[in-house]
């Protein structure tokens, strides 16, 4: 067809071969140009393009469905859409599935089992060939419904070494463990939490889980009155950071469940005029811009979400295609210092020392412990009191 030439009228819909006629291609090069683009040059997946342009031709999904078993599509269900990690890791996994010739259907369970189930049932209901989820807690119900009907699986933001092929993220409770043991490092003792509400979060159950084994390992623990938990929201990190800066004595650090959290910590820390982190170092999980630029950035932890979804896709698809995946399940979580997280104030003589000295997270090395009394401003070194060893053991 020459250019400029009008479409000729067919008087019903085009079909896949008038597409191939006019391109002067077979049927089969049309579909393996709509499927897999990748596998085809620049020059012929342009020629059939604007053939299908000028035609308007759409393919038939249900003949394409029933002769392949196959629809092109893949479910996702996340429980919010504007979280920072979920929106990045969203983008990554359209982005990776439309370069391997699939498209995205997706849904918000609000972190809803129940409703993340009857999402699942819809999109079963429609044909996709995979479903992409949060974390490994489920409505009960919802691994049978998927084996019933060969719909595989791909959890995200989560990682079980345990289950290759079935799940993409970071290890959750290493992310915080490690950030505790560098608050630790630090010199800090009285360590509080604001925490997501874990209740069908597995994620916010693990990241509490390494923030608890890590101050264990160092006979430390968090008081009742120096643990909150609430929503993920700004104005909750407000509300829940007032509540245990009024505890008497306050924590020296304060461990934020998500960025949410920790920016509404930090605003209302320089409401209520305490310095950070001269009076309270604050910390938290993720990394949404507004971290970063704050008069006080904050620390964290990094997950790379984009990177999550895009390897989510890869290994669902290779699944599909009875491949291994060729990549490693874990992403890193990276732990971002910034100058909301400094050494505690003194602490007092009669508070108890860890069981053991705290170790160097890699790559910081450890600062000078509180309780050293050559960390002290001003004060001259004394000689160790008897019995101020470390246990036998450390």
């Amino acid at each position: 067809m020459a250019r400029g030439e009008a479409a000729p009228s067919f008087g019903k819909a085009p079909s896949l071969r008038q597409v191939a006629e006019i391109a002067g291609v077979s049927t089969a090069t049309v579909s393996r140009v709509m499927n897999t683009p990748d596998l085809v040059s620049e020059a012929l997946r342009q020629r059939v393009a604007a053939v299908v342009e000028r035609l308007g031709w759409v393919p038939d999904g249900a003949a394409r469905a029933l002769a392949t078993r196959r629809t092109g599509t893949i479910g996702a269900i996340f429980p919010t859409l504007t979280h920072g990690d979920f929106a990045r890791g969203l983008e990554g996994l359209q982005a990776e599935l439309t370069r391997l010739g699939f498209t995205l259907l997706l849904a918000c369970s609000e972190y809803s089992p129940e409703q993340e189930y009857r999402q699942a049932r819809k999109l079963v209901e429609r044909g996709v060939d995979g479903i992409v989820l949060v974390g490994s807690l489920h409505h009960p119900s919802l691994p049978a419904l998927l084996a019933r009907n060969h719909v595989p699986l791909v959890e995200t933001f989560v990682f079980d070494p345990n289950r290759p092929g079935t799940c993409v993220g970071p290890d959750n409770h290493r992310a915080l463990f490690r950030l505790t043991r560098h608050l630790i490092g630090l010199g800090h003792r009285r360590i509080g939490v604001i925490a997501q509400d874990a209740t069908a979060n597995d994620r916010a159950g693990a990241r509490l889980a390494g923030i608890r084994d890590a101050l264990a390992q160092h006979g430390l623990a968090v008081p009742p009155a120096h643990y909150a938990e609430g929503r993920w929201t700004i104005r909750e990190g407000r509300t829940l950071f007032r509540r245990i800066a009024a505890t008497d004595p306050p924590p020296t650090a304060l461990i934020c469940g998500n960025a949410y959290l920790a920016v509404g910590a930090m605003l209302e820390s320089q409401a209520m005029g305490i310095a950070v982190p001269g009076a309270m170092s604050i910390v938290g999980y993720d990394d949404i811009e507004l971290m970063a630029e704050l008069p006080i950035p904050i620390t964290t932890v990094r997950v790379a979400g984009d990177e999550v979804g895009r390897r989510a896709a890869r290994h669902l698809v290779a699944r599909l295609r009875g491949e291994a995946p060729t990549e490693a399940a874990e992403c890193e979580a990276e732990l971002v210092l910034r100058a909301s997280c400094g050494k505690p104030p003194t602490v007092p003589d009669t508070y108890p020392p860890p069981a053991c000295p705290p170790p160097a997270p890699p790559p910081y090395r450890t600062a000078p412990s509180a309780r050293d009394p050559s960390h002290r401003r001003g004060r001259p070194r004394k000689a160790p009191r008897s019995g101020s060893a470390p246990p036998a053991g450390c």
